[in-house]
């Protein structure tokens, strides 16, 4: 059973002390860690940026760290999860939403986009195999360069494209068809494998959500029923940040956020009284869902719209 705290002044000073923790581990140079007393890393830092600015909170830090996202940015664009790994350039979708909105980060946004709509991971024609379940043919993106497609990173950088204005593009439609045969049949989504050895896996809720808000928009209701219907029997047991963050968002893309999320969220934010802090990036996550009115793209509210003026090129 929920244990329901006594009131929302509650909850509001537990969100506070959050974002007041999330503040200060931020480092010299402008980064966040995945832990405190590690280095910066940029999806932690990026990760904190987009939920600070969800709630509104701390302007200064947050340009102190996408002025340290432009100092990770390769010439190409990507935004990598550290120097010494240029190929695993998976957090650049996460750099593009930590710069959305404001005008002083707009060249480096900008190259990102280039670079995203670029980069695509290596893909086949589909096996006659019936032991194969997906298509590797369709186009998403991969977590590294020249390895296969999956659901997460596919997932980011339609939402990240979507967030821009470039929702239409092609590489996103193609997105949008790479996670829809990537879908379990009884719905749900895992890291992106379907079929294996004739036998259907098993669905994640942290996958399925970020699946559904990336779909959410431009795809039909019919086409996701099933996966709504996993999250929402998932949604009373799920305790872990990154699990229950996803949900919310999930759901809330959907019209369906839980009218009891400020509660959970504090439930799993108590856990960390019993099991440890978690890391800065899934911390970082459940504010977020906690403060967004519906899905991830409404934690964007108190930005500028900034349409791109160059998104033709591509």
């Amino acid at each position: 059973m929920l244990f329901r705290p006594q009131s929302s002044s509650m909850i509001q000073k537990t969100l506070l002390h959050s974002l007041e923790l999330l503040k200060s581990v931020q480092l010299p140079n402008g980064g966040f860690p995945y832990y405190s007393g590690e280095e910066a890393r940029p999806d932690s830092t990026a990760w904190a940026i987009i939920s600070m600015s969800a709630c509104e909170f701390d302007r200064e830090s947050c340009d102190r760290g996408r002025a340290y996202l432009v100092s990770q940015q390769a010439n190409d664009g990507r935004v990598s999860i550290s120097s010494s790994h240029p190929d695993a350039s998976w957090p650049t979708p996460l750099a593009i939403l930590a710069w959305q909105g404001s005008s002083h980060f707009r060249q480096a946004q900008e190259v990102a986009i280039h670079f995203l709509l670029n980069f695509s991971g290596r893909h086949i024609p589909k096996p006659t195999s019936p032991y194969f379940g997906h298509d590797p043919s369709i186009i998403g993106w991969p977590w590294v360069a020249d390895t296969h497609s999956w659901v997460l990173p596919t997932a980011l950088a339609m939402i990240a494209l979507q967030k821009v204005g470039l929702g239409t593009h092609s590489r996103v439609t193609e997105g949008q068809q790479m996670l829809l045969n990537r879908q379990l049949q009884h719905g749900g989504w895992n890291y992106g494998n379907t079929i294996v050895f004739a036998k259907e896996l098993h669905p994640l809720p942290e996958c399925t959500g970020i699946a559904l808000q990336a779909l959410s928009g431009m795809t039909p209701t019919r086409e996701i029923e099933r996966s709504l219907d996993y999250l929402l029997q998932e949604l009373p047991g799920l305790r872990t940040p990154i699990s229950l963050g996803w949900t919310i968002l999930g759901l809330g893309a959907w019209g369906l956020k839980p009218v009891n999320t400020a509660e959970l969220g504090w439930a799993c934010l108590q856990r960390q009284e019993r099991y440890g802090l978690y890391p800065l990036p899934s911390l970082a996550l459940l504010l977020c869902a906690m403060a967004a009115s519906q899905g991830l793209h409404s934690s964007f509210r108190s930005l500028p719209k900034e349409p791109l003026s160059f998104s033709a090129r591509y």
